[in-house]
């Protein structure tokens, strides 16, 4: 199988906060990433730490269906502070 035929992998951190009882529906899309729900606060940690973890995909030039073990996942999470 030529390398145009296969199909393009395709990767997306999700974020998910439990704790909102203000009744408002909280979403961010980024890049790589979707967040949903949560708390003010919930939702804004989720927010910061999804633009850290995309950031530092970025200074690696990468993708998050880039990343290819779980080794250099963790080694990315790592660099953006978690």
């Amino acid at each position: 199988m030529s390398r145009d035929s296969r199909p393009r992998r395709s990767a997306l951190l999700l974020g998910v906060g439990l704790d909102a009882a203000d009744g408002h529906r909280r979403m961010t899309r980024g890049r790589d990433f979707v967040l949903v729900g949560g708390s003010r606060d919930t939702h804004g940690e989720m927010q910061e730490r999804a633009m850290r973890f995309d950031q530092e995909l970025g200074r690696r030039g990468k993708r998050l269906a880039d990343v290819s073990s779980a080794e250099e996942l963790r080694d990315i999470a790592g660099a953006a502070g978690f």
